[in-house]
């Protein structure tokens, strides 16, 4: 339905620093929501390039290899009301007054929310802020908003740092070292500079024992925090 249905923007989505679209999308008796986020709509950056949609996909992508589930259904569509950009099914029944802050006060929540911080390190997050944690009414923990990952330098910014120094569940170094092997559909959407970035990162992550702390030289925080 996402890579097929006819897309109907509904509107604007708040807070968005680029266009960032809630739309409707129809596949014969069938419709869905989805959020809709157009290369036309995004703001230029000196630290990205234009296209940010396709990063969207690519933490899909990633988090699909991983076996972790942590990205929503993405596809890209070269056809949407404003041309081509990511599609990403929306969540529905997620609780939209819970974020990174309060899931945290929930010790059920701690793996999913340490796993994302993983997530978060291996993709080069530069943008994970606390309302970019979603909880559905399974109980289940996404993370959204993509856009600015990947990049070659170092850029994490994130709110995730609570789990600094706990033990690095062996399982997901297991997860690491095999998508540090391939990711098919990276090479459609990122540079070779920003593939071979994300292979390195892989295997430093998979051969780390612990999380890391907050830097003392350094302020790794999004703005706004939430």
């Amino acid at each position: 339905m996402l890579a097929e249905g006819e897309v109907t923007v509904e509107g604007r989505l708040p807070w968005s620093s680029n266009a960032t679209l809630l739309v409707s999308v129809a596949h014969g008796d069938d419709c869905l929501r989805a959020v809709y986020k157009p290369e036309r709509g995004e703001r230029p950056l000196w630290d990205f390039p234009p296209g940010l949609w396709r990063r969207e996909i690519a933490a899909y992508a990633v988090s699909e290899a991983l076996g972790w589930s942590i990205v929503p259904e993405t596809v890209a569509r070269t056809d949407g009301p404003f041309g081509e950009g990511s599609l990403q099914l929306f969540l529905e029944d997620a609780d939209q007054q819970l974020h990174y802050f309060n899931l945290l006060d929930d010790p059920a929540h701690h793996d999913d929310l340490r796993r994302i911080a993983v997530f978060d390190l291996l993709i080069n997050n530069a943008d994970r802020k606390g309302g970019h944690c979603l909880r559905t009414a399974d109980g289940r923990i996404y993370g959204i908003d993509h856009g600015l990952g990947f990049r070659t330098q170092p850029s994490l910014r994130t709110v995730i740092w609570d789990f600094g120094g706990e033990q690095l569940d062996e399982a997901w170094r297991v997860d690491l070292r095999r998508v540090a092997d391939d990711v098919p559909a990276l090479e459609e959407l990122l540079t070779r500079g920003e593939r071979d970035a994300f292979r390195i990162r892989a295997r430093a992550l998979a051969e780390t024992e612990r999380l890391p702390s907050v830097p003392e030289d350094d302020r790794p925080y999004p703005w706004p925090l939430v």
